[in-house]
């Protein structure tokens, strides 16, 4: 080919975010109270989010326009670049055409300010001076800390314990942007120390983070919490990846039979798939669209479709979405992103009609696969995008064997260069294959007195 790298210019930054619901036959069902478990309405909201971003949440318009402030900041990073990933083509000696969509030249070094910048933007022009936030690896604790201090407001971040301590360099580079940085479950709130008197050892959850920070700015008028990944509006602003996407994919004289991204809540998923989805939806196109999660947190492959909380204490409202219950703590596995125990639900909705597929991969073959990417394309990818890079490869061996040159798309959501901790017990042998057990998964489930979705 002519241009292994394939780029746009900053006109071809998106002028809108994409809703994908308006394009759903099977709209979502509603949030339900976690009290009375009726349909609650935007209002409910209005103690976390500020307004603009719950209008987002509940739209039904197609196209939301990007605020010309936020879509400005995003010139520092976009467009992001794409790349025909050659070397590896040639490594796996495969028909197929593999690309992928960088989104590590972010100043986060993943997707994540995409909508931390547009989260940060609402928030300011509502006058919030606090924004209280989870994060697991740290990759949207970072990009929300990044977002904070271009709008001049404090941030507050709950990492989950264990990646606090594998990744220490990501709490710096938090705190050089000015955020504090709590590792949770902590003594702060009173959903921690439940937590910690149940099992003072508790490695955390993303599920316990958040509900540490929504306790934090349900608690003060001045506070907002941000949330990065799982709800409409977040996976809304990622679209900007894929639109983008799109248009590469135009200029290689290319468009993708398959579209692959990591799954942990659904953001980066959303952010390149979507926009490929509408295709579909709108012109017949038949792209299939895979999230890829680990085999210690499957949710989308093992888990049941049904409401739950998004929080493990249940301070949120309840979520029509694909879990395995919101008690469940993962294994301690360096894919920080990922160890969330529920699903989006866009995504999951899009999930039980059959518009998107998923499967899971052992923490061993992503690292290999990672490992192979890194040696072939000179990125270390993060230990969350290496799942993406194992499907691809199992994608790209499949069309060895049927002699079939299908075009590849990854999502290569973020770089691992503050994850070589992880490699380093890769490479030593200290990691070893994890597949959470069915006994696990049916005794979570089996605590969950949430409605069943009939």
């Amino acid at each position: 080919m002519k241009n292994r790298k394939i780029i746009l210019n900053e006109e071809e930054i998106p002028t809108h975010w994409y809703n994908i619901v308006a394009d759903m036959a099977n709209k979502p069902l509603p949030p339900l109270h976690p009290g009375t478990r009726e349909p609650i309405g935007p209002e409910a909201l209005a103690p976390l989010f500020p307004m603009e971003l719950i209008k987002q949440e509940v739209s039904a318009e197609k196209w939301i326009e990007i605020p010309e402030q936020v879509r400005d900041t995003y010139k520092i990073w976009r467009p992001t670049p794409m790349y025909r990933a050659t070397a590896l083509e040639a490594a796996l000696d495969t028909p197929a055409k593999i690309y992928y969509k960088y989104e590590g030249v972010s100043p986060a070094g993943s997707h994540k300010p995409n909508t931390a910048v547009a989260q940060a933007y609402y928030n300011k022009q509502e006058g919030v001076k606090r924004i209280t936030t989870e994060t697991g690896a740290g990759q949207w604790g970072s990009a929300l800390s990044f977002a904070c201090n271009i709008f001049d407001i404090e941030c507050e971040v709950y990492m989950v314990k264990i990646s606090y301590h594998q990744k220490p360099y990501r709490k710096t580079l938090m705190n050089t942007w000015g955020a504090e940085v709590f590792a949770s479950p902590t003594n702060r709130t009173e959903a921690g120390k439940k937590i910690l008197a149940e099992d003072p050892d508790s490695p955390g959850s993303l599920g316990i983070a958040i509900s540490e920070a929504i306790e934090r700015a349900a608690s003060d008028e001045h506070t907002k919490y941000a949330l990065g990944s799982v709800l409409n509006h977040v996976l809304m602003h990622q679209t900007v990846i894929g639109q983008e996407a799109v248009k590469q994919m135009d200029k290689a004289g290319d468009l993708p039979d398959i579209v692959i991204a990591p799954f942990g809540g659904g953001s980066n998923f959303a952010g390149i798939s979507f926009p490929f989805l509408r295709m579909n939806l709108e012109e017949g196109k038949n792209i299939r669209c895979i999230a890829s999660e680990p085999s210690s947190c499957p949710k989308l492959t093992r888990g049941v479709f049904r409401y739950d909380f998004g929080d493990t204490v249940g301070m949120t409202p309840l979520l029509p979405m694909y879990t395995l219950g919101h008690n469940f703590v993962p294994a301690p596995i360096h894919a920080g992103g990922l160890r969330y125990h529920g699903a989006g639900v866009v995504v999951s909705q899009l999930l039980k009609d059959n518009l998107i597929e998923a499967v899971a991969h052992d923490q061993l073959e992503c690292f290999e696969a990672g490992i192979l990417f890194t040696k072939t394309e000179g990125i270390v990818p993060a230990p969350e995008t290496t799942h993406a890079i194992a499907t691809a490869i199992r994608e790209a061996n499949r069309c060895k064997e049927e002699g079939k040159a299908e075009t590849i798309l990854i999502h290569l959501c973020g770089h691992g260069y503050f994850d070589l901790k992880a490699y380093d017990d890769y490479l030593s042998g200290k990691l070893h294959k994890h597949e959470v057990t069915k006994e696990a998964i049916e005794a979570s489930l089996a605590k969950l007195d949430t409605p069943i979705i009939e």
